[in-house]
Parts: C-alpha cells; structure tokens; sequence
C-alpha cells in the first residue's frame, strides 16, 4: 500500500479527517475529534498506528511478528503500529484501518453514532 492509499482509505470514512497537532509531518485521522490513525506518509518504512481491541492486538503481533508491534508512543494495551508498505496483504491493512475506525465510533456518545448512521 502506498502512502497515497493509505491516506485516501482513512479519508474514505464518513466524518474522517486528517489533522496535523504534532507536527507536519505526523498525519493524524479523526473522527469528531478522536484519533483512530497516525502515520508519517514519507516516512519508510510505512507505518500507521491504529486502535485495537487488546486480544485482537495480541494475536496480531504473535501472527505478524516485527510487521505489527505494540503502539509506538501509544497504550500498548490498545494500539499496534503496522508496517504497510512491508508483508502485510493490503486486504488485511484495509480491514485494520477499518476495525480502528470502528472501535473509535464504537466509543462515541450516542448522538455523534447516530449522525455518522451507527446505531
């Protein structure tokens, strides 16, 4: 996956934007307001930090060693740091973008679920 992709699949989402609070070079994506993404898009290798459910990100760093590992900078309880631009098939990079994003809504208030059409 190339950066460009990268930043047009955290776009794809609805109420996703990309915001810049560390520095230039650090994309941030969010919904409403909450981080669900952060990746340096120059930066090689590629990497992108995402939200995880902490059995799920276990797993992923014991199946995909070195490819994704604890969340750089993040709690390592809920945050891995993929390698996109490495092994990875992009199927599964796509599909963990969108479980960060979904967890990241998943803890909206109610109102801002239903706005962004989930119950």
């Amino acid at each position: 996956m190339t950066p460009e992709e990268l930043r047009d699949l955290c776009l794809s989402f609805n109420a996703a934007v990309e915001d810049f609070p560390f520095n230039p070079e650090t994309s941030v994506f969010k919904v409403l307001g909450k981080v669900f993404a952060l990746t340096g898009l120059d930066a090689r290798p590629l990497t992108v930090s995402l939200k995880c459910d902490p059995e799920d990100a276990i797993r992923l760093r014991a199946e995909h060693p070195g490819l994704i590992v604890p969340g750089w900078h993040l709690n390592k309880r809920h945050w891995n740091t993929v390698t996109v631009d490495g092994d990875l098939p992009d199927g599964l990079v796509r599909e963990l973008v969108e479980d960060s994003y979904d967890l990241v809504v998943a803890g909206l208030p109610r109102a801002d679920r239903l706005r962004l059409g989930r119950p």
